[in-house]
């Protein structure tokens, strides 16, 4: 019998800009900027723990690997951060409440070698179901999810996959559609080829893809980079890196930041107006969007080329990302 066809992942040059009216544009833009205001206010804790460098890219070779949509790998990326940190608050919260209590210490430990012990399966489970939000005709089957376990040494059986699934889902409350940054930057650059920037937002869009990529995989050390800049300081305090939480989960800065660095990349002749038309559309600042696009080309292309250029004054950088710190108290 003939393997089936595998599905087969769609191409950057079918990505279609300037074929929605400006009305839905404008709508779909306020709610993405309500959401994340949301995101931004309620973020706190362990929130932004769990993006790390092996977990993203183990996700983003799976979903290559089955030959899924590009913003399937990021929702499953987010999906399963949501999850994990729910977990962790659990743990945290059975094991506050025993100590306290003064009794044996066993339930959050069960809780947490369970939850290290069914790890890659959750993951697992977080792609598939990433997949059935995006394209129906591309879910990944049980049996591929199977086999792929299997491949790995994890036996698992059709039922305890789907538990697996029932356990992500009312552990977030069924609420799995999430934002992701590349939503963001997608709108963002719909909205700059309707205000006549000179880089076509194709050309941008390929460029935003690649270091996208790279800040999810690159987090911790992008992130920490921005944190040592806003406080002047290599040292930053623990208290100091819960309070800039905030920054980490504002998805509008991160794909302002990504798109003026592709702009850079792709036209630093332009850069200026582009960064000019994300200030007027998002009400970011200028110095804000600088410092996070002169970050995210010091960690992709090196520290030389854009000080050479001087897209971005280096003292700039401290001061706004000091703002931005503030903002998101």
């Amino acid at each position: 019998m003939d393997r089936p066809a595998r599905p087969r992942l769609a191409s950057l040059s079918e990505f279609q800009f300037g074929a929605v009216a400006t009305e839905t544009i404008e709508d779909a833009l306020l709610h993405l900027a309500q959401q994340n205001e949301q995101a931004v206010q309620e973020s706190a804790g362990w929130m932004g723990s769990f993006r790390e460098t092996r977990i993203v890219e183990f996700v983003f070779l799976l979903s290559e690997q089955w030959c899924l949509e590009k913003s399937v790998s990021y929702q499953a990326v987010e999906i399963l951060e949501r999850f994990m940190v729910k977990q962790a608050e659990n743990i945290c919260r059975q094991a506050t409440i025993q100590l306290r209590d003064k009794t044996e210490p066993r339930n959050w430990r069960v809780l947490k070698e369970q939850l290290f012990n069914k790890f890659i399966l959750r993951l697992v489970s977080c792609v598939q179901l990433a997949s059935k939000l995006s394209f129906h005709y591309k879910i990944i089957s049980n049996i591929t999810v199977l086999n792929f376990l299997q491949a790995l040494g994890y036996l698992h059986t059709k039922e305890e996959l789907l538990e697996s699934e029932l356990d992500v889902l009312k552990s977030l409350n069924f609420q799995i559609n999430l934002p992701t940054p590349l939503a963001y930057v997608e709108m963002l650059l719909e909205v700059l080829g309707y205000n006549g920037c000179l880089v076509p937002a194709t050309q941008l869009h390929a460029t935003c893809l690649t270091l996208l990529d790279l800040v999810y995989l690159l987090h911790e050390p992008v992130y920490e980079s921005l944190l040592r800049a806003s406080i002047e300081n290599s040292t930053p305090s623990q208290l100091q890196g819960e309070k800039f939480v905030s920054v980490k989960e504002d998805f509008m800065l991160l794909a302002v930041g990504v798109i003026a660095a592709s702009a850079f990349i792709q036209n630093h002749g332009c850069w200026s107006q582009v960064v000019g038309h994300l200030r007027s559309i998002t009400g970011i600042a200028l110095e804000s969007i600088a410092a996070f696009s002169y970050a995210i080309l010091t960690h992709s292309v090196g520290a030389g080329a854009p000080r050479r250029r001087r897209p971005v004054p280096p003292h700039l950088v401290a001061r706004a990302l000091r703002a931005a710190a503030s903002s998101n108290a």
